[in-house]
C-alpha cells in the first residue's frame, strides 16, 4: 500500500481529501496543526501527529521517518498566526519568511514547497483525488440568474481575476455593479460578513482561481459553511470559476441553496 503524507489545516477540505485518498488505497500519515485541524480527521487517516505551527522541522522529520516522499496540503491556517510569536519559535519558518520579498500566499506556500522538496518531499496536486468536486460550467441550482445578476457576475469576475493575479485575494462581493468588498487575508467568510454590513442583502459573491494557480496549495474552496453564511445575509448569488474551485458538501449545499433561493453558478 502506497503511503502519502497529509499536512492538514482547518475546515473540512482535509477530511474530504483523506477520505478520497483512502478509497484509492493510500495509507495516509497526517500532520495536524494544533488549534486549526479538526479532531475528526483521526477517523479518516491511518496515523496522525499533532504539531504546533512552530514545529516545522519536526514535520519534515516525521514524514522522513515514515518513509514518505509525496505530500499533499489541504485546509487553511488562520492568517492571524503569521503575526504571532509562534513563528519566532521556529528557526526554519522564520528563515523562510525573512527571505521572502513579500508575504503573499503564493510567496509563503511556494517557499515552503521548495523547502520540503529540498528534503526529498514532493508536494502533489491537492485536487488529485477530488476532481468530481470541481463543478463544470453551468447553473448549479434551479433558480436562474436574471439579467442584472449576470451583469454583477461578469463585472465581479473581471475584477476578481485582477486581484487574484496580484495575489491579494480570490473573491469579491458585488451589488448593482459596485464592488462592495475585496478579499484579503481575512478569508471568504469574513468577506461575506463585511459585505453584508456595508451593503445589506442582494449581494453577489464571485470566487475565482489565480491565473497561475498552483494546484499544490491555496485552491479556492467553498462548502456548506459558505452557503449558510450567504443565506444568512440573504445574498443573491454565488459564482465560482468552473473546473477550478472545490465545492465541498455539494449535495447538501445545493439542496440548502435551492430551499432558500440562493443562485449558484459555475462560470
Amino acid at each position: 500500500m502506497e503511503k502519502i503524507g497529509l499536512i492538514a489545516g482547518n475546515r473540512r477540505f482535509p477530511l474530504f481529501l483523506a477520505e478520497a485518498a483512502k478509497k484509492k488505497g493510500f495509507y495516509i500519515v497526517a500532520v495536524a496543526i494544533k488549534g486549526e485541524t479538526t479532531v475528526s480527521l483521526c477517523r479518516y487517516v491511518d496515523k496522525i501527529y499533532w504539531l504546533s505551527l512552530s514545529d516545522f522541522r519536526r514535520c519534515i522529520e516525521i514524514f522522513k521517518s515514515e518513509g514518505i516522499t509525496k505530500l499533499v496540503m489541504a485546509g487553511q491556517v488562520s492568517p492571524r498566526r503569521l503575526f504571532t510569536k509562534e513563528i519566532d519559535k521556529s528557526s526554519d519558518l522564520r528563515e523562510i519568511l525573512v527571505a521572502l520579498k513579500d508575504k503573499r500566499a503564493d510567496s509563503i506556500f511556494g517557499a515552503i514547497a521548495e523547502k520540503l522538496e529540498e528534503k526529498g518531499l514532493a508536494l502533489i496536486d491537492s485536487t488529485l483525488f477530488l476532481k468530481d468536486l470541481l463543478p463544470q460550467k453551468g447553473i448549479l441550482t434551479q433558480k436562474q440568474p436574471d439579467f442584472s445578476t449576470w451583469e454583477d457576475i461578469y463585472f465581479g469576475w473581471e475584477l476578481a481575476k485582477e486581484i487574484a493575479f496580484l495575489d491579494i485575494g480570490q473573491t469579491v462581493a458585488v451589488k448593482d455593479k459596485a464592488i462592495v468588498a475585496v478579499e484579503a487575508l481575512e478569508g471568504t467568510d469574513n468577506l461575506i460578513r463585511r459585505a453584508a454590513r456595508i451593503a445589506g442583502s442582494g449581494i453577489t459573491i464571485v470566487k475565482v482561481a489565480k491565473p497561475r494557480q498552483d494546484s499544490r496549495f491555496d485552491i479556492p474552496v467553498v462548502g456548506l459553511t459558505t452557503i449558510k453564511n450567504l443565506i444568512k445575509i440573504r445574498a443573491r448569488c454565488l459564482a465560482l470559476e468552473a473546473g477550478k474551485t472545490l465545492f465541498l458538501d455539494q449535495k447538501k449545499g445545493k439542496a440548502l441553496a435551492e430551499k432558500k433561493g440562493l443562485i449558484i453558478v459555475a462560470v
